[in-house]
């Protein structure tokens, strides 16, 4: 809505033709950076996938500008990509220890430094089919979702910090890749770093100042925190769910999700070096 969309662009699968000028979302639930992550969870479309996906649309866009690669790549480069990668890898993957095997593969450390590796090899690609202006999302704090706060029984700390800190590894190097790639390793690259984590750190210690009264469980949900199995279809809701932080085991409310797009639009509470809407004017 901030950036002047009437509404949401379509998802690949439907999006044809000329549509496609509109924009496509190459998104898939429980996919990851890794090919095998989500797998649990049936069919989907990694991060591979996906960019194998932006690719089959730039070359149907090369029919539109008639074989005027210019044109196209001048079009390519003023357009907005979004990538939320990672937390699937860690949700869906490394601390899902009956599924995979990834945990006992790799120290914290080790992990994030794969995860990154195979990351800055798919938005390189990006890059190279035309891509510029790219966010990339940090992941948020997993450790404290209803999800895992149902599965965890700690002592002095209310979430899993053991989730959070492996996570803030994988964090840090993200912001070093993108000053990497903005620093001339990709070039014309410029990357934004929008940090969910450090965002879902102050709408949970700030929860009552955004209206939030519930901040450690699901709106919708089964068993402890709302979190054990997560919303499920005809059950019911929570009467007021702007009063809630989660709307279910994993995701924010959609009020949530407005607070933090706000803030990233016009301001640099949570991006790096520059804001959204900076990002939209280059």
């Amino acid at each position: 809505q901030l950036l002047g969309f009437r509404t949401y662009i379509p998802p690949y699968s439907r999006a044809r033709g000329l549509d496609l000028l509109r924009g496509a979302n190459y998104a898939s639930g429980a996919a990851g950076i890794r090919q095998e992550t989500g797998s649990n969870l049936g069919a989907h479309t990694s991060m591979d996938e996906q960019v194998t996906n932006f690719g089959n649309t730039v070359q149907q866009l090369s029919r539109f500008f008639r074989g005027d690669n210019a044109s196209l790549n001048s079009y390519l480069n003023k357009c907005i990509y979004y990538s939320g990668m990672a937390s699937n890898d860690y949700l869906n993957n490394y601390f899902m220890t009956d599924f995979y095997s990834t945990n006992t593969q790799y120290t914290p450390q080790a992990f994030a430094s794969v995860l990154l590796q195979e990351y800055a090899r798919q938005l390189s690609q990006l890059h190279s089919l035309g891509a510029r202006k790219v966010i990339v999302t940090a992941v948020g704090q997993i450790g404290c979702i209803p999800y895992e706060l149902a599965r965890f029984n700690g002592n002095n700390s209310r979430c899993n910090d053991k989730i959070n800190n492996a996570i803030l590894y994988f964090n840090s190097g993200l912001k070093q890749l993108v000053q990497n790639f903005n620093g001339g390793q990709l070039p014309g690259a410029k990357f934004v770093f929008l940090d969910f984590y450090q965002s879902s750190v102050d709408l949970a210690e700030n929860g009552k100042s955004y209206g939030f009264d519930v901040i450690d469980k699901g709106c919708c949900g089964v068993g402890r925190n709302n979190g054990q199995i997560t919303c499920l279809p005809l059950q019911q809701a929570c009467e007021n769910r702007s009063k809630y932080l989660f709307w279910d085991a994993f995701h924010p409310t959609e009020l949530a999700n407005i607070l933090l797009a706000k803030a990233s639009y016009s301001s640099q509470s949570y991006t790096y070096p520059i804001n959204l809407q900076q990002l939209a004017m280059l």
